[in-house]
């Protein structure tokens, strides 16, 4: 792989801009190379360059050595094409590079490449100063927020006064968390000589520092109150605004340590940021020597290597800080448990994977090939159950349809996330090394696709017993068997088939029921999104609770409809997702105070109504109802256009370097944007056709689960080009890490 490939896929995707800019560097290096090929002189003929060496004075034999060094030294010095200078002034300090060679032919590209080149060195040297500043801050923070950790759980132990001090000395603390003990971690778990080595400073120190110590805790604690974040894990008692108990410190503890794990990553990043930087430098400097035929890398190396991130090791010192606390307070003095823990955990691709994804997909291609062949041998569609089918049987198996197309355009997504280097996993939240690939993605719905197939073909009768005036029993409930299996695989508590991913899923959906109980992340409402374009499915699982629950399977009779029951609840499942929605805005603008939130509550709102009234003229069909559900429909699509393109994508801006898109666009063809803008209209007006009625040769229930078939494509268009939109959020702040709420507030932090 060559370098300058490398060195993108080891970028941070939000940092890619403060990364010295490798490929702009290379395109002024092949101007260089192109000018000195154009003016490049002949060579001198061997003959003549052999004769006039012949008129030199000999040297002698004993000086020559002696000589050869000088020239070398006075060649050296002369051929010296850079002087590198570090100009004092606000703030970090600037680089400036004098270019020697100026007078010679194509110097004033080379002028040019060096003045880049600088622009690159002082932009990377000054991103990473300010990075270092927040790392040191943030350890501070982490140092009180372990003083108070500790003595907490000194508390909770009740730890003995001649003990205290060796866990809570004053001044101490910080230093043991953040200077790094020289200790040896042992996995074995061998406390005696632990235990000798306290009582050892147990006898050394006197009962005065004792008394003062043990005093210097509870100051601690005095100053502390437990985050409004997590305050409601946890009641605090009214004396200290802390409740001491072994449960309330085991959830500080899990909440410091993933303080710890994002700290330690970010320190990570940061040092890879350094080290792939130089790199680059190294590697664009080797270019130039080659191309302009100079020895200028040595130098511009030596000022690289003395700038702040190349000869700064605040980091590597701090990371084994956080190593030495992380091992001793979090995994019990277990070197190998807390590194594995510290350390990102590469996903493996799997050959079974790919396998097994493979065989699902020939096998649902077989099963279509075969429905396909079913239905013509016998000719259902025109049989006279083929209407009493339509009615009933397909609703049920429409489900699976919308799921496994839902599932689809999500793997299309992440493929195409991945390979615009999205960063997706940051923005959901995942837990690294848990995010589902779309190979994954790919294994589950072609799984699915192939049992709701393999379910169809055994359930194509369109003819009851003769002699019962009943359907099979068997064949009737394989719907029913395939939606209960599912739902037990989703919710199967043990370690096999995906389980944080589920987990995930299941608590999002759980939050999204709940709103507004619930902070919104970006998951929740993402989430909630999807649902909304699920509204279809949500009803067939109404419609499954009343044709299985009443017993209508057994004649494959629909007398659903004719429940006001079924009907109320008909108009209630259509309209939880935008609810839950507009729930979720609602909780937004309390906490963010930002009135965008209060527009974006208001499309939900009308879409709302435009349910409302698009599903009362289905049940009812009055002219009436059709012109109000017309004009609320209207008002909803319009409203949902215009935030689709101009908030959630960013696009339409006038002035944007883009003409009526952005200023950054990850597809390098503008083409794409105008296409899904294009489509997302005409997908949005898509359902409109159950309010126009247009004449189509459909029957009722395939027109319906055609329109709700385009409702997901368009959520899956959707759901690009947002993301790719949060994402260069993300980079425009250089924000690639997510905030973990600290347990401890101090009471000047408070006041802050």
């Amino acid at each position: 792989m060559k370098f300058g490939k490398e060195f993108a896929s080891q970028m941070v995707p939000e940092w890619q801009a403060a990364y010295m800019d490798y490929t702009s560097l290379k395109i002024l290096l092949k101007q260089i190379q192109h000018g000195k090929q154009k003016t490049r002189q002949p060579d001198t003929p061997a003959r003549l360059r052999r004769a006039s060496t012949l008129y030199r004075a000999f040297s002698g034999l004993l000086q020559r050595q002696n000589q050869r060094v000088s020239s070398f030294k006075n060649e050296d010095t002369e051929n010296e094409a850079i002087l590198v200078n570090f100009c004092e002034g606000s703030g970090s300090g600037k680089y400036e590079t004098i270019f020697l060679m100026t007078a010679e032919e194509g110097g004033e590209c080379e002028q040019q490449f060096f003045r880049r080149l600088d622009n690159e060195l002082n932009k990377v040297d000054k991103f990473y100063r300010s990075k270092v500043k927040e790392a040191m801050e943030e350890a501070q923070t982490l140092s009180k927020q372990m003083d108070a950790f500790i003595a907490f759980r000194v508390k909770v132990d009740k730890v003995p006064a001649k003990y205290d001090h060796i866990h809570t000395s004053p001044g101490m603390i910080a230093m043991n968390v953040f200077e790094g003990e020289s200790q040896s971690y042992d996995s074995t778990g061998d406390n005696e000589k632990h235990i000798s080595h306290i009582s050892l400073e147990i006898k050394e120190e006197n009962s005065k520092t004792m008394m003062s110590n043990d005093f210097a805790s509870v100051n601690i604690l005095n100053n502390v109150k437990l985050n409004e974040a997590i305050q409601t894990h946890f009641p605090p008692t009214k004396q200290t605004g802390l409740n001491f108990s072994k449960e309330n410190l085991k959830k500080i503890e899990k909440q410091l340590k993933k303080v710890f794990l994002e700290f330690y990553n970010k320190l990570r990043l940061l040092k890879n940021y350094s080290f792939m930087n130089i790199l680059a430098f190294s590697k664009i400097m080797k270019k130039y020597d080659k191309i302009s035929s100079r020895r200028a890398s040595k130098n511009y190396m030596r000022t690289v290597d003395n700038s702040y991130f190349g000869s700064s090791d605040e980091v590597t010192k701090l990371m084994e800080r956080v190593e030495a606390t992380f091992i001793k307070h979090f995994s019990n003095s277990n070197h190998s448990k807390g590194m594995n823990k510290l350390r990102p955990k590469t996903k493996k691709e799997r050959h079974r994977i790919s396998f097994c994804t493979g065989l699902f997909v020939g096998s649902a291609s077989a099963l279509i090939l075969s429905l396909i062949l079913i239905i013509h041998a016998r000719d259902i569609l025109d049989k006279p159950g083929k209407a009493q089918y339509m009615e009933n049987m397909f609703p049920l198996y429409s489900l699976f349809a919308f799921i496994v197309l839902h599932m689809l355009i999500y793997a299309a997504n992440i493929f195409f996330w991945r390979r615009y280097r999205i960063n997706y996993s940051f923005i959901f939240g995942f837990k690294q090394g848990t995010e589902l690939g779309y190979r994954e993605v790919l294994l589950l719905t072609f799984g699915l696709a192939a049992l709701a197939l393999a379910s169809v073909i055994s359930n194509l009768d369109m003819e009851m017993d003769p002699k019962t005036g009943d359907y099979k029993a068997l064949t009737e409930l394989l719907p029913l068997i395939v939606v209960t299996l599912v739902i037990i695989v989703l919710i199967f508590p043990f370690n096999i088939l995906c389980r944080s991913s589920r987990f995930f899923f299941l608590t999002t959906v759980f939050h999204c029921i709940c709103a507004p109980l619930y902070k919104v992340k970006f998951q929740d409402f993402f989430l909630a999104d999807q649902l909304t374009s699920q509204v279809q499915a949500l009803r067939s699982l109404q419609f499954y609770i009343c044709y299985y629950g009443w017993g209508d399977y057994k004649q494959r009779q629909n007398t659903c409809k004719m429940s006001d029951a079924f009907n109320t609840f008909y108009f209630v499942v259509a309209v939880i997702p935008y609810w839950s929605r507009l729930l979720q805005c609602l909780r937004r603008l309390h906490e963010e105070k930002d009135p965008m939130q209060a527009y974006n509550g208001l499309k939900y709102l009308l879409t709302i109504v435009a349910v409302c009234t698009r599903t009362a003229y289905g049940l009812d069909a009055g002219s009436g109802w059709r012109i109000v559900a017309w004009i609320c429909s209207a008002m909803a699509a319009i409203y949902g256009t215009y935030w689709d393109l101009v908030v959630d994508w960013g696009l339409l801006q006038r002035r944007s370097r883009n003409r009526w898109l952005r200023d950054k666009l990850l597809i390098p063809y503008k083409g794409v944007y105008f296409g899904a803008m294009i489509l997302n209209i005409l997908l949005r007006f898509a359902w409109m056709q159950t309010v126009l009625n247009f004449k189509v040769s459909l029957h009722r229930e395939t027109l319906t689960a055609i329109v709700a078939s385009l409702e997901i494509i368009r959520r899956g268009i959707w759901n690009f080009f947002r993301l790719e939109n949060e994402h260069l959020n993300n980079v425009g702040k250089f924000r690639a890490f997510k905030s973990v709420p600290l347990p401890f507030n101090y009471d000047e932090d408070q006041d802050d």
